[in-house]
């Protein structure tokens, strides 16, 4: 069983839950770094231009695609 890990993010003025293994917040936390956003606003950036299903899948989505951009 993998575990996640759930954090609180305010999404456009609301909070979620969202649920992420520890190895893809971290990378989350890398690129929002990356592009001096906090973690809140690349989740927002994501949730609001990106989402095409859930949440954390597009989160999960873009993070892959970050990383095969660097390559």
């Amino acid at each position: 069983m993998v575990n996640q890990i759930k954090k609180t993010v305010r999404l456009n003025g609301h909070t979620t839950s969202l649920a992420l293994e520890k190895e893809f917040w971290e990378e989350l936390n890398i690129i929002a770094n990356d592009q001096s956003l906090s973690l809140n606003k690349l989740i927002e950036k994501i949730d609001t231009i990106e989402r095409k299903g859930s949440l954390a899948s597009s989160i999960r989505v873009h993070i892959l695609n970050t990383l095969k951009a660097r390559n």
